[in-house]
């Protein structure tokens, strides 16, 4: 089996954008890894959702952004495994891959449950399953400024705290106009000499689960994030750099391309819990891990690269997983290489999804990093 190429973890993921910054700003003990160009205050804007692959197809919806890809420093970076959410937002927050920061995923088991890290449950702290410093704690520690200016009901949640304290939180409602996202964040960029201030933008992401890649509405959505980040651009000084990404890809899956794992018992023996998302399922077994990869590799063929979490490990998925999160972290891992998805009607809403993501296609893990 042909193993997908993994994260380059320390080189060119997410996960190394912060601490670059962080070296050009002084912080002690960063790299430029990314060959970042100079500055003193710098604005990252994360796209949800903005995938390298979905952008390069749609260029006459984006003028500004696809005028970005050939720019000097800019590059293509990725995601962290699995490509989602919840464990790219924390590999940007953290500086971390996601088997250090253990946030593993959409939904994975914690104290021997699943835990939904969008919807978070109650009673749980975020520093209680992510206490390390985040790279904005470490930043304001070196006298660097920092902001995040995100929807106002994203304040406090788990996935906040995990991902990005340390950071003056600027929010903004939903239903708000961009010049509002615009202002609070040329308002944090030049609140200090140095300054990081991080913008986040969700919308495009919606758009494609609900309607797809291809639909109308993710291509308005498209057309309004381009002129988001033009006119953000221009609002800002010329001392202060604008870096724009996004956290993962996506691709749209069929409906008779998804396997429902109720309908075919054989695949449920050994499986206590069933975590991840359609592009990449977290099996928790039981018993031992090889014989229920085995039965699923079988099972999907190469439409999935499945892999024990050893194996996993050991072939770069994660990045270091050290003992006490590696039980977050499915046992076996079923990643779709294929325009296929694996669903269970224990995650019943995912049924209404149109795009997807999670995997490591390169549709899927690889972002841009755009210069401004």
């Amino acid at each position: 089996m042909n193993l997908p190429t993994p994260p380059a973890y320390g080189h060119s993921t997410l996960a190394d954008l912060l601490p670059s910054i962080g070296a050009i700003l002084g912080q002690p003990g960063r790299d430029n890894v990314l060959g970042l160009p100079a500055a003193e205050r710098f604005v990252v804007l994360l796209v949800d959702g903005l995938g390298s692959d979905l952008l390069r197809g749609r260029p006459e919806l984006a003028p500004f952004l696809t005028g970005l890809l050939d720019a000097p420093a800019s590059s293509t970076i990725t995601s962290g495994a699995p490509s989602t959410t919840v464990t790219s937002v924390t590999s940007l927050g953290t500086g971390l891959a996601p088997g250090q920061h253990g946030l593993a995923g959409y939904t994975f088991r914690l104290g021997g449950r699943l835990l939904n890290a969008l919807l978070w449950e109650d009673g749980l702290d975020g520093l209680d399953v992510q206490p390390q410093l985040t790279a904005f704690e470490r930043l304001a520690k070196a006298g660097v400024r920092c902001a995040t200016v995100t929807p106002t009901r994203f304040r406090g949640t788990g996935l906040t705290t995990c991902a990005l304290r340390g950071a003056d939180f600027l929010g903004y409602a939903d239903d708000s106009a961009s010049g509002r996202r615009i202002e609070l964040t040329v308002q944090a960029a030049l609140s200090g000499p140095r300054s990081v201030t991080y913008l986040y933008d969700r919308d495009l992401d919606h758009a494609g689960h609900k309607h797809g890649t291809e639909s109308e509405h993710w291509a308005a959505e498209l057309v309004r994030v381009d002129a988001l980040a033009a006119a953000l651009r221009a609002a800002l000084p010329d001392d202060v750099r604008l870096l724009i990404t996004g956290d993962h890809g996506m691709v749209d899956i069929a409906v008779e391309r998804r396997l429902t794992v109720e309908d075919e018992p054989d695949l449920l023996a050994g499986v206590q819990l069933i975590g991840g998302e359609g592009r990449f399922r977290q099996l928790y077994v039981s018993g031992g891990a090889e014989p229920v990869a085995a039965r699923w590799a079988d099972w999907l063929g190469p439409d999935a690269w499945v892999l024990t979490r050893d194996e996993a490990v050991e072939a770069g998925w994660f990045g270091p997983l050290p003992t006490r999160l590696a039980d977050r972290f499915g046992d076996v891992l079923v990643a779709m290489a294929t325009d296929r998805a694996v669903m269970t009607r224990t995650q019943p809403n995912e049924f209404n999804l149109v795009g997807m993501h999670g995997s490591l296609t390169p549709a899927e893990l690889t972002v841009p990093l755009l210069i401004g």
